[in-house]
């Protein structure tokens, strides 16, 4: 290793069938010595490297395309994933419409008729080569490369049965029965499989890009214009219309307005921010019109920040996941010879060639490591993306690996864990009448109807809403409406020229319980809270 600066690379690779596959690209990476380390995860088909920064990109995807994988860019994933996921179901179907009744006719003496075999061969002939044609190609391309993986078990396996079975029905050995069957089978309920496990792993990877899709996708610029906000730059201006999510990081020029955090901080309540104050980006303008200036774009932003850390916690290795690829590693060349040791004892203990061929296939199908190597990968990346979907990101497979030691659980958050939408718990006015009280709720309830502030909504659900014949909303303050021919303020205490002893006493008495205090009143008295 030279004393170069090292940097972390990451790649999308291509071709991976089972976890030997990335067991091998790893090993590989780690040989070289201006690699300090490779981490090759088959679940979600990434490598991260950290090497010198003397070591070329091209060298790396060198490095793995010899092997026979391919390097596709991050962009293209996706559709590669699509295409890989419609090939396997346009294969499997076939299988299973062709499995079926091979199975039935193979099983049921009842169905079957003359010369009913070749019929059962000439159904699993599609099902082994076409269906199974993934297999057989990936079997060929690490064998070129000295190397075995599950695919090679499955192939061998698959093959083995068509390939004996046709022997028995063109030279008649053996006891003749044939295991047709048995191959269209193996590939059918392998296909089944990898279609499922390949449909998990996408949604798996769905935390991810429903994090991408927190972002806002334009920016409107001071001038008027539109612009894509992927193209902001540092230092250029936008607005933000209320109920309209913030473009990027920046810091407020003009305006003022509650930015609902939520995704970020987890708490419910909106922060008022004005002049001066940083904002970040996919954060909502709830009530205000806001002129920002771009501090922090593109892959810099915080939204950008947590989508890398879900990614990389994803991409990570439990020590159990290490174990468990060591082992995939070295499990399928044993597989192989036990499968090889297995036929060679059943027929030198006289048994008939076609069950030492049966029992020496059965080991392939049997040992085939796929719950081992992909089980782990696919527990991470499925803890690790519902985790970021409910706003709790982890670090990585060794912190979740980890957390099977936990006793006790310590939330680091002020006031009340909450459940992220807030709710009007209670009214009190200590100077009116229960039906002042509730005409003043209900009229407080329909001017809150016209504002997008996460507390106007819960105000606003308090009660049937009556007509709303003029509003204004305040930023910072509150709201102001003329509601049924009475003019209503709901709001903060500035929003008020007075505010009773009693009911000032009843909003400090439940904001020390950490609830959040709204006032209400006809014209500038507030008259309940």
């Amino acid at each position: 290793m030279s004393t170069d600066a090292t940097i972390r690379t990451d790649l999308r690779i291509d071709g991976m069938t089972c976890a030997a596959c990335s067991s091998r690209i790893q090993r590989r990476l780690d040989k070289l010595e201006t690699v300090a380390d490779a981490q090759v995860n088959f679940a979600n088909g990434r490598a991260r490297i950290d090497h010198d920064a003397s070591l070329r990109i091209d060298s790396l995807v060198a490095e793995i395309e010899s092997l026979g994988y391919a390097v596709i860019d991050d962009g293209s994933g996706n559709e590669a994933e699509l295409a890989r996921e419609a090939n396997l179901r346009r294969r499997l179907v076939v299988a299973a419409v062709l499995t079926v009744p091979t199975v039935m006719i193979s099983m049921l003496p009842s169905l079957r008729f003359e010369a009913w075999e070749w019929a059962v061969g000439a159904l699993a002939l599609p099902v082994v080569l076409w269906s199974g044609w993934l297999f057989h190609r990936a079997a060929w391309i690490n064998i070129r490369h000295g190397a075995t993986t599950m695919d090679t078990l499955v192939s061998m396996g698959s093959l083995s049965a068509i390939l004996w079975s046709a022997a028995v029905l063109i030279t008649n050995i053996g006891d003749g029965h044939v295991y047709f069957e048995t191959g269209a089978v193996i590939v059918t309920l392998i296909l089944l499989g990898k279609w499922i496990e390949l449909r998990a792993t996408r949604r798996s990877g769905d935390a991810i890009r429903a994090l991408a899709d927190l972002g806002a996708q334009m920016a409107r610029l001071e001038d008027g214009s539109e612009l894509a906000a992927e193209d902001l730059d540092v230092g250029m201006r936008f607005r933000v219309a209320p109920g309209e999510k913030i473009a990027t990081d920046g810091v407020i020029i003009d305006g003022h307005s509650a930015i609902d955090a939520s995704m970020v901080t987890g708490e419910p309540v909106p922060v008022e921010a004005g002049p001066g104050d940083e904002v970040i980006g996919a954060t909502i303008s709830t009530d205000g019109a806001l002129i920002v200036e771009a501090t922090r774009v593109g892959a810099d932003t915080a939204l950008s920040q947590v989508i890398r850390l879900v990614d990389q916690a994803q991409g990570s290795r439990a020590e159990v996941q290490r174990l468990a690829d060591r082992v995939s590693g070295v499990f399928v060349p044993l597989a192989i010879t036990t499968a090889f040791v297995t036929l060679g004892i059943w027929l030198s203990l006289g048994n008939e060639s076609g069950d030492a061929v049966t029992a020496a296939v059965a080991v392939l199908i049997i040992v085939c490591p796929c719950a081992l190597g992909l089980a782990t990968p696919l527990g991470i990346m499925v803890g690790t993306g519902r985790g970021a979907q409910l706003g709790v990101i982890i670090k990585g497979g060794e912190v979740l690996e980890d957390t099977r030691m936990i006793d006790a659980i310590v939330l680091d958050k002020t006031g009340t864990i909450t459940s992220g939408v807030m709710q009007l718990i209670a009214t009190h006015a200590p100077t009116l009448e229960h039906a002042d009280r509730e005409r003043i709720v209900a009229l407080a309830a329909s001017a809150e109807s016209r504002s997008e502030h996460p507390i106007a909504r819960a105000v606003s659900a308090a009660a049937p809403t009556l007509e709303v014949e003029h509003f204004t909303n305040r930023a910072g303050s509150g709201v102001v409406a003329t509601v049924d021919g009475e003019e209503i303020c709901v709001g903060r205490r500035s929003l008020f020229e007075e505010i009773p002893d009693e009911v000032e006493a009843a909003a400090v008495a439940a904001e020390s319980t950490g609830a959040t205090a709204v006032f209400a009143g006809l014209h500038s008295w507030a008259d309940v809270v």
